[in-house]
């Protein structure tokens, strides 16, 4: 038998709460970060119950995976791997909201997705959690020092010869004002 491929709100109401546990392989290039080298296999735990509210889903599970992704700083590749759990509630979409940036989202709202049709796919569920999990700005290190901005030396690794005193040339206008303001007040 076939696993199935997506929650289903129909399944739910005439069944009862229902599990998934499903395996995902994923390219870096469906996710929507370029510091992403490469991501194994997503592997998704869903457990789906009608809500408290009419026509309101509960969704909560964990998502775990394993990437390789750049740091922010030297753009070296370093292993990163995760795994989070997560709550969601679904509720119909509002039909008064023609546009989703019109809704007002109050904190207790934070964790619910509107629906329009009555089935969430589990791939998009777990591309979406991963989306939610990755670093904004990976670091391979907290202490990692980056790159030399002259030479391009990962200065993590190497000490480069650069001349480390770059003077921004914007600044030279206003490079004899404090001497004048000093010999003023004097």
């Amino acid at each position: 038998m076939n696993s199935p491929t997506q929650i289903d709100f129909d399944q739910i109401d005439q069944y009862g709460p229902q599990t998934f546990s499903r395996t995902f392989d994923v390219r870096a290039e469906e996710l929507d970060h370029s510091e992403i080298d490469s991501v194994g296999p997503i592997s998704l735990e869903v457990r789906a119950e009608k809500g408290d509210l009419p026509e309101e889903y509960i969704v909560s599970g964990t998502v775990s995976y394993a990437a390789d992704l750049r740091c922010s700083r030297c753009v070296d590749p370093f292993p990163f791997a995760n795994l989070s759990s997560f709550h969601l509630r679904y509720r119909p979409r509002p039909e008064a909201a023609e546009r989703e940036d019109e809704l007002e989202i109050t904190e207790e709202e934070l964790d619910v997705e509107s629906y329009d049709e009555r089935s969430i796919p589990l791939r998009q569920l777990a591309v979406d959690q991963i989306e939610l999990t990755l670093p904004m700005k990976p670091l391979c290190d907290e202490s990692c020092l980056g790159l030399c901005p002259q030479c391009g030396s990962n200065l993590s690794r190497e000490q480069c010869t650069c001349n480390t005193s770059m003077v921004d040339g914007r600044w030279d206008a206003l490079r004899g004002i404090r001497e004048e303001l000093e010999k003023k007040n004097q």
